[in-house]
């Protein structure tokens, strides 16, 4: 079990503690804002919550999360310490030098830094600049991958391979930036984007709210999919990126941006901003507005992973880092997952249909525990399910943890039959069964036939223990 210190416990701090806890990490904190163990706790809720529905298998056990006294503390025996302390380098240097002084000699040290390059921090403790680089995330860190990881020159290749191989493995992408800049790259571009913003808003040209729907119906989602370049490069039709440029590059030379020109921060666009703001999202706290937001997060994003792209293909990678074969226990345990809110119907609880695709996936882990794996079915073989009968026995609702016990009540020649025991979690609680009928069918011919005999002697072996126990 690896240690992650986490200094400064605040919306970044607290999602890095989130994320790595969730992913098996035991996480030491110090932040000593007198209610940082209550707005961390808070953090805590809402990935506990929504991390797990970005997957369609259980995360590792959480590791330990604890409150320390100090930065020394914090960072004993950890293997990783994530800084997240005001952007200011007084502050940050000061952490830096109590790092270097109590955390072990081989812990990697990362800054969240948003506008800091690398060398900036280093030139402030330059003992600890070989293990010290920029990992600058972005809000809610427990669900967007992507951390710019911004290297200097005294950091050595090794190192940086490690970093990379520590934020891989808790699910995130670290971009890699090529070389040292104020601000890295995301955040270059969302302060262009802020300054033209402000500009329409002083000018009058439209409000907060009009911004903002011109991003989330528009530009946003084609962004979150695909990004810029490759936007601009379907834009181009089937002449692609060269025509693109050549139709729309002469605009660059029309005033269209204020983007050279920044407007002043007077007391009075400050306010315009924020009554606009007000009217826009006031009625909703910023609880509500953090789980809209995630839900929103949850179910674009598994979007995109049935898709295979952008986010999505990230998801598929990690996930399958996650998945374990089920013990050979009797019964099975083919599913361990949370429900997700793209599950549920107009009632709040898990649609239906949804049970039909958890009893599936739990069958075709069955299916994988006697041979009937990928490489099987390619090969032309498969189990066809022919029946099922579902019972709904209760409520199940998003953000439930549950399990599903399979057992092979038959499992002779080309029948398989299995039953799925469906339970919550938390409380044991039997949530549905499914009494599901197959068949096995030659892809070829699409009609039954027999397994293929490594198959039907391991099925038969385990149907047998089925039916002893």
């Amino acid at each position: 079990m690896a240690t992650a210190a986490i200094i400064g416990g605040g919306v970044i701090g607290g999602g890095w503690a989130a994320r790595f806890a969730l992913m098996g990490w035991d996480v030491q904190v110090y932040d000593p804002a007198p209610e940082s163990e209550r707005m961390l706790a808070e953090v805590m809720a809402g990935a506990e919550r929504y991390l797990p529905m970005l997957y369609d298998t259980a995360l590792p056990p959480r590791g330990a999360l604890r409150f320390c006294g100090s930065v020394a503390e914090a960072v004993q025996g950890a293997d990783w310490v994530q800084e997240s302390v005001p952007e200011r380098l007084p502050v940050k240097a000061e952490v830096f030098a109590e790092i270097l002084s109590a955390a072990p000699a081989t812990a990697l040290v990362g800054s969240s830094t948003s506008g800091f390059k690398p060398s900036d921090l280093q030139d402030t403790c330059p003992e600890l600049a070989p293990r010290l680089m920029v990992t600058h995330p972005f809000n809610p860190v427990y669900l967007l991958p992507l951390v710019e990881l911004v290297p200097s020159v005294r950091n050595a290749p090794e190192l940086i391979d490690r970093a990379k191989k520590v934020l891989t493995g808790i699910g995130m992408y670290p971009l890699q930036v090529r070389a040292e800049i104020d601000a890295h790259i995301a955040d270059r571009f969302l302060e262009a984007v802020w300054r033209e913003a402000l500009w329409l808003v002083k000018d009058g040209i439209a409000t907060t709210e009009e911004i903002d729907n011109s991003i989330r119906y528009g530009l946003g989602l084609r962004w979150a999919q695909m990004g810029l370049f490759e936007t601009y490069r379907v834009a181009g039709g089937e002449a692609g990126m060269q025509h693109f440029m050549e139709q729309f590059g002469p605009c660059l030379q029309w005033p269209w941006t204020r983007l050279t020109d920044v407007p002043d921060f007077t007391p009075e666009l400050v306010s315009l901003i924020a009554g606009q703001s007000d009217a826009q999202s006031g009625a909703l706290s910023i609880r509500d507005l953090e789980r809209q937001r995630d839900n929103n997060l949850v179910a674009l994003m598994r979007a995109l992973k049935q898709q295979g792209t952008a986010a999505g293909k990230l998801l598929v990678a990690h996930e399958k880092t996650l998945v374990e074969e089920p013990a050979d226990t009797v019964p099975l345990i083919t599913q361990r997952r949370s429900v997700p809110t793209d599950w549920t119907d107009v009632n709040g609880h898990m649609n239906e249909g949804r049970y039909g695709q958890v009893f599936s996936d739990a069958s075709e882990a069955v299916m994988t525990h006697i041979g009937a794996d990928a490489a099987y079915i390619a090969a032309g073989n498969s189990y066809f399910t022919a029946e099922t009968v579902i019972k709904y026995l209760n409520e199940t609702h998003a953000g439930e943890a549950f399990t599903v016990a399979t057992r092979i009540t038959l499992g002779e020649g080309k029948k398989l039959r299995l039953f799925h025991e469906m339970r919550r979690e938390s409380d044991a609680t039997l949530l549905a069964t499914c009494d599901q009928f197959l068949l096995h069918v030659s892809l070829e011919t699409r009609k039954s036939c027999p397994p293929l005999p490594e198959v039907a002697e391991k099925l038969a072996a385990l149907a047998a223990r089925h039916k002893e126990t």
